[in-house]
């Protein structure tokens, strides 16, 4: 059962590294992945979530960086080394057929931590903002989906990778959120126009 899956995901992975390839995927994929690529994002969001919300902001942004913080460790210091699955660009059978577009690194594959730091940020984010901010959603799952489907095209991830991680980043975002949600409720606090 478990080899018919794995060499499906093979298959995607080749497809997306090799046959997608092109001059624009080459130079914008590894921009995506790069955490400086989205410092003014991630600034923006800080300052528009404490200047709109103060205290209330202040809380949704620890409650964010909780939301980062538990799915990156938990991936990468707790599943990964469980499953201890090689990453495409450091497999030996795959030498020769893929395409390296960044530094390997020597840590295991599954399941993706970017994929699942940023579905989880983006979960947290869809459910505190959809109620004020409706395109909040399109444009989070893009951005989460844009920044795995850039781990794949490099090399480093295959597609379950990123599945996994996106689905298991999703479960702590939607669980960190609806916890806050919980604890200061939308009507809480006024919100302060800009």
């Amino acid at each position: 059962m478990l080899a018919p899956i794995m060499q499906f995901d093979t298959d995607l992975f080749l497809m997306i590294n090799q046959d997608m390839a092109n001059i624009v995927f080459d130079w914008l994929m590894p921009h995506l992945r790069n955490p400086y690529t989205w410092a003014p994002l991630y600034l923006f969001i800080l300052v528009f979530s404490i200047r709109t919300y103060k205290k209330r902001g202040v809380i949704m942004m620890v409650f964010l960086l909780l939301s980062f913080g538990a799915a990156d460790f938990l991936s990468a210091s707790v599943i990964k080394p469980a499953v201890k699955r090689i990453r495409p660009c450091n497999e030996l059978t795959l030498q020769g057929e893929m395409v390296s577009r960044v530094r390997c690194g020597s840590g295991y594959s599954f399941p993706s931590s970017h994929a699942s730091n940023h579905f989880a940020m983006a979960l947290f984010l869809i459910l505190v903002y959809r109620k004020r901010w409706n395109a909040i959603l399109w444009f989070a799952l893009f951005w989460a989906f844009a920044i795995g489907f850039a781990q794949i095209y490099v090399g480093v991830h295959y597609p379950v990778d990123v599945l996994a991680g996106a689905v298991f980043g999703s479960l702590i975002g939607y669980s960190l959120a609806r916890l806050f949600l919980y604890i200061q409720p939308e009507g809480s606090q006024q919100i302060t126009k800009p």
